[in-house]
């Protein structure tokens, strides 16, 4: 379906990868967005998931045009990275050392809660005196410390954002939101250079149109995750390629655009194998 010249990184999710030809594009920024339970947490925790057991067994793809994360890191800004591994053993059956040496979690919260109204000891074990005394060594927002980080990260590594959403709500002003905007245009730029896969976590429902619209704009692929009614009172989970650059035409000539969804604790997220033409 694609150019076998280009380089793969599959999405680990056997149902869904063959579409891609194996994966996606590699320096592909991959906007996932999604309303409450439509799925799009689900595609991030078994994409991890699936890689986090490929690295631990050592099972590698021979075919010359796909690739393996060199790193899996997986950023949060106020979910804590014991409740992120538990919600993915628990939801998906996983061992509990199933990211040991594989996934490499940054917590971000603490620069993301300073900057809000809730007490310090919500959610740092820091007194008042010792975080007047490192905070001039931190960055000075949450984008700043998050652009350091990333410049520590190898080369060819799969980054998952949970969430964007915490990240743009902090833009309150029209000139905080540009700022916002500027970052993501220099990561769909740079992430073509480091040749790394991003996964971006949106809640769709939050923000206005335009300002979804500028979002996407900024990604390679738009993937959208939500509920159809399918009669009957019956609801099903459906997948909705948006926009994904370079594999698009190819996708839309084999009908492949939208699909049924289910999640389950054995096979994680998984995609439909009857397509569905729109």
């Amino acid at each position: 379906m694609q150019d076998s010249r280009m380089k793969h990184m599959p999405t680990g999710i056997p149902s869904f990868d063959p579409v891609l030809s194996g994966g996606v594009p590699l320096g592909s920024v991959i906007l996932l967005s999604g309303g409450p339970g439509g799925g799009n947490m689900e595609f991030a925790y078994s994409s991890v998931l699936s890689h986090a057991r490929t690295k631990r067994g050592g099972k590698q793809n021979s075919a010359d045009n796909i690739c393996y994360p060199e790193e899996i890191i997986y950023f949060t800004f106020t979910k804590l990275e014991s409740s992120v591994r538990r919600e993915i053993e628990l939801s998906f059956r996983a061992d509990s050392d199933s990211f040991d040496g594989t996934v490499r979690f940054i917590d971000l919260s603490k620069i993301y809660f300073d900057a809000s109204v809730v007490p310090r000891e919500w959610y740092s074990k820091t007194d008042i005196v010792e975080t007047l005394r490192t905070r001039h060594h931190e960055s000075e927002s949450l984008i700043g410390e998050l652009t350091k980080q990333l410049g520590t990260i190898a080369a060819g590594s799969l980054i998952i954002f949970d969430s964007l959403t915490e990240i743009a709500t902090q833009a309150a002003t029209e000139s905080e939101w540009r700022q916002f905007i500027s970052f993501l245009r220099g990561l769909q730029r740079v992430s073509k250079h480091w040749k790394t896969t991003y996964y971006l976590l949106i809640s769709d429902s939050i923000f206005e149109p335009r300002r979804m619209a500028e979002i996407k704009d900024c990604c390679d692929a738009v993937i959208d995750f939500e509920w159809e009614e399918t009669g009957g009172r019956r609801r099903q989970r459906v997948m909705f390629i948006e926009k994904f650059r370079i594999v698009m035409p190819a996708l839309e000539e084999q009908d492949f655009v939208k699909f049924a969804v289910r999640i389950t604790a054995e096979g994680g997220f998984e995609v439909s194998n009857i397509r569905m033409v729109i």
